[in-house]
C-alpha cells in the first residue's frame, strides 16, 4: 500500500511540470499553455482522487 501512497506524489510532481511548462511557452503559443493547463488540472483533480480512494480502501481493510 506504501506504493500507491507514493505514486500520488507523482501527480503532483506532474501537475508542477506542466505549470512551469505552461508559464514557460505562454508568450510564444497560448493554445500550448492552455493545454499544459488543463494537464495539471487534470493532475491536481487525479491526486485527490486517487488519495481518497485510497483511503477509503484503507479504512474498509482496518475494518
Amino acid at each position: 500500500m506504501k506504493f500507491f501512497k507514493y505514486f500520488e506524489y507523482a501527480y503532483i510532481a506532474f501537475a508542477a511540470f506542466f505549470i512551469y511548462e505552461a508559464i514557460k511557452s505562454w508568450s510564444e503559443n497560448q493554445q500550448q499553455s492552455y493545454l499544459y493547463l488543463f494537464l495539471s488540472a487534470v493532475a491536481v483533480f487525479m491526486y485527490f482522487f486517487k488519495r481518497r480512494f485510497r483511503k477509503k480502501y484503507e479504512d474498509k481493510s482496518n475494518k
